[in-house]
């Protein structure tokens, strides 16, 4: 207590400083007095009077400062008097200031918005209860991965594993919404009914789905329930239409839930296995979200299902042959493809950052230089060495705090304009980005960079002003070997940034290299003037093949008649979407030990081809005989055609299911080139083609041929569908050209081009000036020996090629360091680049010649400057 009453007393003497300062000057003049006038009594002069009364009283000044001591906080006081004498030196200096600030305050902005979305994405828990012991669940096949599971090996699975406290499985689906506007069709998801008890979330109104809950039940996401039903409490028990059959609103999921794997889902209902794809346990449509059991390891659980794979394996061979299992992290499929750029994008900025602390320190160590003189004079004086150190970190403090309010500033802007470059139907499936901004862990980063920062930008001055060359400077004005210390000293530093800067204009130029590589991969189809749409319609008043036949065939002939349409065709899958959707093909009298032939399946219209520009190689086309009522026919692919037939010709050659029953029994009729199904960056699969007619599903696409710009005819192709029934849904109606730019592996690829061009284009910038300022200070410290060579008859293109020459040596170093250093950064890339090798040699050298013509252009200006430099001037100043 007596500590605190202390401490409170100092500072109140602190707060009444003046006026005690006042009493205490009047008190203690009052005592000098008195023992004057008693010496002046004992019958000394007036002056040996005087000087023995200061003798008695220990000095006036000392005893005032002693008590100013006493009645204060000395290094409160002090650290006030710094962090005004540093103000009033940032004040004065206020081109370094600016600098300095806005350079460090751009890169931290930048660096922050990115860590913000890092944040959003990789470190913020996922929304559920103890989220780091959900695993995603799916079989896996030497082809696929991570492949969905059948609903038969789902229930084996679930009654076999022990590993797991919850075990439940999601398939996406599509709903027809009737509205009072008309049907629309709206993303919905089929789950077990212990899902979301298995993530851990209750809704928030209403309640979950029970064990035995009825297919017509609907839980619906916070979103839906506020855009379609304005909000209200008494949603519950509501009845909506979905698929032409009333469904009733039982619970509505609370706002923070999302699940990124099925988008931003509207319409939750319970799973009910139906006859077809759901009987047969070769059917995969399912994947499995799991909760580790009490003290149970992923690594456990990974091998417990591996080997209820291997039992499953060996009770079903004609099914499950091959197939394994695989878990992981329910975070791993959540983020995605996510991860791995938003590192890369991190890591870019951290280069940013990197090159722009450097810069600062540059411009710090030229101004340390400039003030040599005023330090010395200050210790000469007699501050300390710790006075000086203490207000070299205050005044880099007031620096970093400036660039981090100005960071916070650009990163406020920086994250909703990143945000607003993310396309919708790609922030769709990254519904998580939905919380990036500014929060308190992003602070507390910014907080220890600014730490780093500080002590970075205080201690190197601190260590290169010792006192002894300060003392130096006070004698010679700042020449000698300090000068030529920091030469050295500042050409490494900028030999560091244009190195920095060579790996970010590298790892921009090879990603703008795997974009242009994906963008011209041959799709083996003409993707120009073709238009894409996807038709829905109600299941019962289409669930029969003649009724969906028929559909198919009125939507076709609608659109075909609109103007400006050349042809149109339908399909099931369009292409350039995914290697999905498969069959296993046994071929008829070829040897067969159960081997998985699995091949895309895909379903098309007469005139498909045609309408998407399509080679038929060799046999027929489907036409419009190619009915039910006709013989089944296929068309396969090239790359079918030379995998299981490579010595023969495929036409007429027949095969169906692995069983071969006689009703999947198709002949061969045609081969078509390798029309590119899956993503840009995936291998084409061998491909099997069927008559639209033969296998009718009531949902397809439209491709559509135009004679102009197809994005002209998407609300005519949208109002056609609808002419034909008004229960039918159009979905996505796009330009084939902006589907594939927009598809998510090449948004991937072009985000992360752009951004981290964006960081190599300031990276540049900032490596340019800080060469600008080295050979500038470095011609102003060698003005004399430039005005010497001048006065002997030195040409301008000898002095051109002196200062040029050095700064060329820098660049030469830094652009080979930096080489070296792309490649083995890009060689962590290359999973985002596509057909691009990290040593990628028109690349590496076109960004090196970049560089060079940079470094070159900033090292013109002083060159120039000291190429007219007059002698006598020079040599005057000295």
């Amino acid at each position: 207590m007596r500590r605190i009453r202390a401490a409170l007393a100092r500072l109140a003497g602190l707060v009444a400083r003046r006026r005690r300062e006042r009493e205490f000057r009047d008190e203690l003049e009052s005592h000098l007095a008195m023992h004057v006038e008693d010496n002046l009594r004992r019958g000394m002069t007036a002056r040996e009077a005087r000087r023995r009364a200061h003798l008695a009283l220990g000095g006036v000044e000392a005893t005032r400062l002693a008590y100013r001591d006493q009645a204060s906080v000395p290094w409160l006081e002090q650290l006030v008097q710094d962090v005004r004498f540093a103000l009033r030196q940032l004040a004065g200096s206020r081109g370094f200031t600016v600098t300095a600030v806005s350079t460090l305050g751009v890169a931290l902005g930048v660096a922050v918005a990115l860590g913000a979305f890092v944040d959003a994405a990789l470190v913020q828990p996922l929304p559920y209860r103890e989220p780091g012991r959900l695993l995603e669940v799916t079989e896996s096949t030497p082809q696929i991965p991570r492949a969905n599971l059948s609903w038969d090996d789902y229930l084996d699975w679930r009654r076999m594993a022990t590993s797991l406290r919850g075990f439940d499985v999601h398939r996406g689906t599509a709903f027809a919404l009737a509205t009072a506007e008309g049907v629309e069709r709206v993303r919905g998801v089929r789950v077990t009914p212990g899902f979301f008890r298995t993530l851990g979330i209750a809704p928030s109104l209403g309640r979950d789905f029970e064990d035995g809950e009825a297919e017509d039940s609907v839980i619906l996401s916070h979103a839906a329930w506020q855009a379609r039903f304005g909000g209200r409490g008494d949603v519950i028990g509501r009845k909506v239409v979905l698929d032409g059959a009333p469904s009733t609103v039982i619970g509505v999921l609370p706002a923070s839930f999302h699940f990124a794997p099925r988008g931003r889902a509207e319409m939750w209902i319970p799973f009910h296995p139906h006859e077809g794809c759901d009987e047969r346990r070769s059917c995969h449509a399912m994947v499995g979200v799991g909760r580790l059991g009490d003290g149970v390891t992923m690594a456990a659980a990974r091998a417990e299902m591996e080997a209820i794979a291997e039992r499953l394996e060996l009770e079903y061979p004609d099914s499950n042959r091959s197939q394994g299992a695989s878990v992981v992290p329910l975070v791993d499929a959540v983020v995605g493809d996510v991860r791995p750029v938003l590192l890369l994008l991190a890591a870019a900025a951290g280069l940013l950052l990197v090159i722009a602390c450097v810069n600062v320190v540059s411009l710090l160590l030229v101004r340390s230089e400039g003030r040599k003189r005023e330090l010395a004079v200050r210790s000469t004086l007699g501050a300390s060495d710790g006075r000086l150190v203490r207000q070299l970190i205050t005044e880099a403090a007031l620096l970093v705090a400036a660039a981090g309010a100005v960071g916070l500033l650009v990163a406020s802007a920086v994250v909703p304009l990143l945000a607003g470059l993310v396309p919708q139907d790609a922030l769709d499936r990254m519904p998580f980005l939905d919380g990036a901004g500014v929060n308190l862990r992003v602070v507390a980063a910014v907080a220890v960079v600014a730490l780093l920062a500080t002590a970075l930008f205080s201690l190197v001055p601190a260590v290169l002003v010792r006192r002894s060359e300060m003392r130096q400077g006070l004698a010679d004005r700042g020449r000698g070997a300090s000068g030529r210390t920091w030469r050295r000293l500042g050409f490494k530093l900028v030999v560091v940034e244009l190195a920095t800067a060579m790996v970010l204009l590298a790892g921009a130029g090879l990603l703008g290299r795997s974009l242009q590589r994906l963008l011209d991969v041959d799709l083996h189809f003409d993707p120009d003037r073709l238009a894409t749409l996807g038709v829905s319609a109600p299941g019962p008043r289409f669930a029969e093949a003649e009724a969906a036949v028929r559909l198919g065939r009125q939507v076709v002939e609608r659109v075909e008649r609109l103007p400006g349409v050349r042809a149109a065709a339908a399909t099931s899958v369009l292409p350039v979407s995914f290697n999905g959707n498969t069959l296993w093909l046994r071929f008829v009298g070829r040897p067969f030990a159960g081997e998985h032939n699995e091949v895309n399946m895909r379903e098309v219209s007469a005139g498909y081809f045609a309408t998407l520009g399509a080679r038929l190689l060799r046999g027929r086309a489907f036409t419009d005989a190619d009915t039910a009522s006709a013989p089944a026919v296929a068309i396969v692919n090239r790359t079918l055609a030379q995998t299981y037939f490579p010595d023969q010709d495929p036409i007429g050659q027949r095969f169906g299911n692995v069983e071969l029953a006689p009703e999947s029994i198709a002949e061969i009729v045609g081969v078509v080139d390798d029309i590119r199904e899956g993503p840009l960056s995936a291998e084409i699969w061998p491909a099997v083609y069927f008559p639209l007619a033969q296998s009718p599903e009531s949902s397809f696409a439209l491709v559509v041929r135009t004679e102009g710009d197809p994005r002209a005819l998407l609300p005519a192709l949208t109002a056609a569908v609808r002419e034909v029934d008004a229960e039918l849904s159009a979905v996505g109606p796009a330009a084939m050209r902006d589907r594939i730019e927009d598809s998510p592996v090449a948004y991937l690829q072009r985000s992360s081009a752009w951004l981290v061009a964006g960081f190599a284009a300031l990276a540049l910038l900032l490596g340019a000036v800080g060469l600008y300022g080295v050979v500038a200070y470095t011609v102003g410290q060698r003005s004399r020996e430039i005005g010497l060579r001048v006065a002997l008859g030195a040409q301008r293109r000898a002095v051109y090629a002196l200062v040029l020459g050095e700064a060329g040596r820098l660049t030469a170093l830094g652009i080979l360091l930096g080489l070296a250093a792309s490649v083995a950064a890009a060689s962590l890339l290359r999973d985002l680049l596509f057909d691009t090798p990290p040593w990628d040699v028109p690349t590496l050298a076109a960004v090196a010649a970049v560089l060079a013509l940079t470094a070159l252009l900033a090292s013109y200006l002083p060159a120039r400057r000291a190429a007219a430099t007059d002698p006598a001037e020079a040599l005057r100043s000295e």
